[in-house]
């Protein structure tokens, strides 16, 4: 091989190295694949929407039985929204990236707990194992449990009821006072002072004079006799 002919072909052995690498995407960091599931998870103006959707990769990366990366997670197959990697972010993608950021420092969403699913708000399925937990930015997070004893029903009542300052349930025992104090009506009869009349006045105060027997025992006879009758 003659050098020109080495030049020529190093020359197309870099010019094909460089064609390929201007092709390679460059590596996200883990706050932008975390921000980028927020973004197209949520309500891109929820922050705890946001976060709590973060609070679900942050549980499954840390629960061993998903990718070990948050990319790796976020872009497991069929598991986020299509195109979660790689679609364009519009408005709401600077509050996306705080709240990622956060989350990554150790931020979550205390409602969520250890929740790894959750699903568009509203939506309905008839599997028997999942226990919800809360709603937030339009989705319902909740655990698969055996015994689930939480719908999404009761979650959005309670949280309604505790946005407008009410208890969520309103148990019977709440009206018990009431209750009780129909079935224990206060006595018909209401006892006044006993007075004393004049002459039995008059029998107290005669202190020095016969003693009198108690009033009780006296007769009428007896009594107009002492007053002089």
């Amino acid at each position: 091989m003659s050098p020109n002919q080495f030049f020529l072909l190093a020359s197309a052995g870099a010019l094909l190295l460089v064609g390929g690498c201007a092709k390679v995407q460059p590596r996200m960091s883990s706050q932008e694949c975390l921000a980028r599931a927020m973004y197209f998870e949520s309500n891109r103006s929820s922050e705890a929407g946001m976060l709590a959707v973060g609070t679900v990769v942050m549980n499954r990366l840390e629960s061993g039985r998903y990718p070990q990366s948050v990319c790796g997670v976020v872009g497991q197959k069929n598991q986020f929204a299509p195109g979660v990697l790689s679609k364009p972010m519009g408005k709401g993608r600077e509050l996306a990236s705080q709240t990622a950021g956060r989350v990554l420092k150790g931020a979550r969403h205390p409602e969520v707990q250890k929740a790894m699913f959750f699903h568009t708000a509203g939506y309905s399925f008839p599997y028997t194992n999942m226990h919800y937990l809360t709603i937030q930015g339009g989705n319902s997070f909740y655990e698969k449990r055996k015994n689930a004893t939480s719908t999404q029903a009761m979650v959005a009542e309670r949280q309604r009821s505790e946005k407008e300052g009410r208890l969520p349930f309103n148990p019977a025992a709440r009206n018990m006072p009431t209750e009780v104090a129909v079935r224990t009506p206060e006595p018909a009869i209401m006892r006044a002072p006993v007075r004393q009349s004049r002459i039995a006045r008059e029998v107290a105060r005669g202190a020095g004079a016969v003693s009198a027997p108690p009033l009780e025992a006296m007769s009428i006879e007896d009594l107009i006799q002492q007053n002089g009758g």
